[in-house]
């Protein structure tokens, strides 16, 4: 915890933690380990930890000081120490031995004293459109919020997004729409920034296709359900703790969204680079698994019945399978996506900072539900 002085810190940051905290918890906002937050006060930048949940933010110690001018000085400066940025952890103001998140530098990037980061299904919805920044500006202009907005073109998260995040920052910019990833909201306080992500995010908002009694349906008994449990027996398949997620197979929309290819970049890294596909037959599921192999998807999509999950997929996957649903569900049948390239992939799965970040992963709570589900 930081320490209190005039500008009330301690009040500041009791405010960020619960925000965080509930940030984490809405499934449209954020998921797992994804998003991060901050606040900056006298040349420190107390940041999320990654691979810290935001929802534990109330719970568990999650932020760490980072100084501000010496990791701005290696921004600019092509200092690699940036990408991690642990050397220029202030280690006298806490006691923790959590790395700084990956997105650190973005956050010091960014001059306002609230940053909040989040993967929010609204915003990626529109911003994995070729079109994206199109339709982005003109919701974001009817809500008479362009003034202070900017688009960035995607590269790979952390040094090479903070740079080009730092070429549009400045205390005119308070909203930035990165490209195939996420929102950026920034203020003053955090309440300020908290008012204007809701309006950001309201701006954005498209109403799912299936109705929520619909999307939410799903038991052990539902004949659909049981018909697939029963052809995933015998497999390194499971049903998804969230029965959410079985309209990705149902719908031909939020199918020709997930097979489209990544579209984010938590995706790739907890879910994989493909998802599969197969009819609903026990033979064409053996026929699948016996030329996958080892490298049968995390996530594989039967026609008409729903969705399995590897047994291997982590909590973070589990809550990447409910984010492909709810934005797959926000596409129209005929929106231009913008699928991750191949060098665009190899950049995000050679990368150390994500490598860190799944070895922090924790193992699924299989059967338990998820919270939240609400599309």
């Amino acid at each position: 915890m930081p320490p209190s002085d005039g500008f009330d810190l301690a009040s500041e940051f009791g405010a960020l933690k619960r925000l965080s905290a509930a940030l984490g918890r809405d499934r449209r906002r954020t998921q797992a380990a994804g998003g991060n937050t901050s606040l900056k006060h006298n040349g420190i930048l107390w940041v999320k930890a990654s691979g810290t949940w935001l929802s534990e933010a109330e719970d568990k110690d999650i932020f760490v000081p980072v100084r501000i001018a010496p990791l701005l000085e290696a921004l600019r400066s092509g200092d690699p120490r940036a990408e991690k940025a642990t050397d220029f952890v202030a280690a006298e103001l806490s006691g923790t031995t959590l790395r700084p998140s990956i997105e650190t530098s973005v956050h010091a990037a960014i001059p306002q004293a609230v940053v909040l980061h989040i993967h929010c299904v609204e915003t990626i919805a529109l911003a994995v459109r070729t079109d994206g920044e199109a339709r982005i500006r003109e919701r974001l202009q009817a809500a008479g919020l362009t003034e202070r907005f900017a688009h960035v073109p995607y590269c790979r998260p952390g040094v090479p997004l903070s740079r080009e995040i730092a070429r549009v920052a400045g205390p005119m910019i308070d909203v930035i729409v990165l490209e195939n990833h996420g929102l950026v909201v920034a203020g003053e306080s955090v309440a300020e920034a908290a008012e204007r992500l809701e309006a950001v995010v309201a701006a954005l908002a498209t109403p799912p296709r299936d109705a929520p009694e619909d999307a939410q349906r799903g038991s052990g008994a539902e004949p659909g359900l049981a018909e697939l449990s029963t052809l995933a027996e015998g497999t390194p398949y499971r049903l998804p703790a969230d029965a959410t997620a079985h309209r990705i197979a149902r719908a031909p929309a939020a199918r020709r969204v997930a097979l489209a290819g990544p579209l984010y970049p938590d995706h790739v890294i907890f879910l994989g680079e493909a998802v599969g596909h197969v009819e609903a037959s026990r033979a064409a599921l053996g026929a699948f698994l016996a030329e996958a192999g080892a490298s049968a998807p995390p996530l594989l999509l039967v026609d008409g019945l729903g969705v399995l999950v590897r047994d291997t997929v982590t909590a973070s996957g589990e809550a990447l399978v409910g984010c492909l649903a709810d934005v797959a569900a926000r596409i129209p049948e005929d929106a231009p996506l913008k699928p991750f390239t191949a060098a665009e992939l190899h950049a995000l799965t050679h990368w150390e900072a994500e490598s860190y970040r799944q070895s922090l992963d924790r193992p699924p709570a299989v059967g338990s539900g998820a919270p939240g589900a609400t599309p």
